[in-house]
């Protein structure tokens, strides 16, 4: 008997042991896979996941262990319940960018079935231009969408002058929304030249694919090493081998505001303001290559820029689909260059669509018709199929 005893409490043990090996490294990779779920809203360093149904538990099992971030992004649904926070969005508009502000909003808004917040800084007059315009519209009107219109400020102690003019008028306003907007988690900072090509939902899904360290999240200045400014100009640090593009940044304010963000970023002013060119998004490149542990990393087809396209198709994920285009240097007005008529056409578009008017009709039919004149077999006209790829997309998810 006391030959059993012994065999049955040396086997329970080795089970006991047995389990808790097991079980250890479970909880790490669910949490690691709850942080990487497009369902789950990011408040700071907590992960806070949305409940789901018995039924869809292994549904979400097999989501969990997809690694491309496109297919992720893809299957964000667009219809998610309004019970959830509001998607934020920041946009800083000076001078005569009150218009193009517009068009993005409007991209952002007719696409999407969440509740989205604008968060925006302007000059006294672009603000009277934003709120006349957005107070027309229907999901304003109906609650769907918020706004609040700020001054912009820059920090008590620092030359506001100074700063407004850096580069371009105001940009540097978004280096400081941590301090300007204490109470907000996280949020989409956009130049005002963008347009969305699809759902603002998958866009805010790379949140869920950031690690613990990440505080923003960025896509590359270029894929060419030979047409790249960062790897041939620059005359001050950088992020990787490339830079990358400060258009359209994830930032996580929480986090950003525990790294003490502001202070590099006036730390760095001061010590390569004679060496830097595109002001803002200089300093910001300067930061992530001392710290590129804090910086997520997505693909150039989430920030299109006729740089990718002007001589020959440098991001090849375009090809496929385009999600976010990038207008930089004033493109959508200016249609000297017959390989760049093609973003002149989408922001056409986008202008012309007013709420209430059919998706598939005033945007996908219209499209459709005059992008694939805009068809070649080098530079711009190589992306059109995924220009097209991503209106599709997007018009199908806005009209659901």
């Amino acid at each position: 008997m006391r030959f059993v005893a012994r065999v049955t409490i040396a086997s329970l043990s080795i089970i006991a042991l047995a389990v808790l090996i097991l079980f250890k490294p479970w909880s790490s990779s669910n949490r690691h896979a709850v942080a990487r779920d497009p369902h789950v809203e990011l408040m700071g360093d907590l992960w806070d996941p949305v409940l789901f149904p018995p039924e869809k538990k292994e549904e979400k099992r097999k989501e969990d262990r997809k690694e491309d971030i496109t297919l992720e992004a893809d299957k964000v649904d667009s219809s998610k319940s309004s019970r959830e926070s509001p998607i934020r969005l920041s946009v800083v508009a000076c001078g005569d960018r009150g218009k193009e502000t517009l068009v993005l909003l409007k991209t952002a808004a007719m696409f999407s079935k969440s509740r989205l917040f604008y968060h925006l800084f302007a000059e006294d007059h672009v603000k009277v231009e934003l709120k006349n315009e957005l107070d027309t519209w229907p999901d304003v009107k109906g609650g769907r969408i918020g706004y609040d219109i700020h001054p912009i400020t820059f920090p008590e102690s620092q030359n506001a002058e100074e700063w407004k003019k850096i580069f371009k008028l105001c940009a540097t306003q978004r280096l400081f929304l941590p301090s300007l907007l204490k109470d907000v988690d996280s949020l989409i900072y956009l130049d005002t030249d963008i347009l969305f090509l699809t759902p603002v939902e998958r866009l805010w899904s790379h949140f869920a694919q950031f690690n613990s360290t990440h505080a923003a999240a960025l896509a590359p200045e270029g894929e060419d090493r030979a047409t790249g400014w960062y790897n041939r100009f620059a005359r001050h640090p950088y992020y990787g081998p490339l830079g990358v593009n400060s258009g359209i940044m994830l930032m996580n304010l929480t986090r950003l505001r525990k790294t003490r963000w502001e202070e590099k970023v006036i730390k760095y002013y001061k010590e390569y303001k004679s060496k830097i060119t595109w002001g803002d998004q200089d300093l910001i490149n300067v930061i992530f290559h001392f710290h590129p542990d804090q910086l997520y990393l997505y693909p150039c087809e989430w920030n299109f820029r006729p740089d990718h396209c002007r001589y020959k198709n440098a991001c090849p994920g375009a090809e496929k689909r385009v999600y976010m285009v990038h207008g930089n240097r004033q493109l959508f007005h200016n249609n000297k260059e017959k390989n760049l008529q093609v973003f002149n056409a989408l922001y056409d578009a986008f202008d012309a669509y007013r709420f209430g008017d059919d998706l598939t009709t005033s945007v996908k039919r219209t499209l459709h018709d005059i992008l694939p004149r805009h068809r070649t077999k080098s530079g711009c006209g190589e992306v059109v199929d995924g220009f097209l790829a991503g209106i599709d997309d997007a018009v199908l998810a806005g009209s659901v």
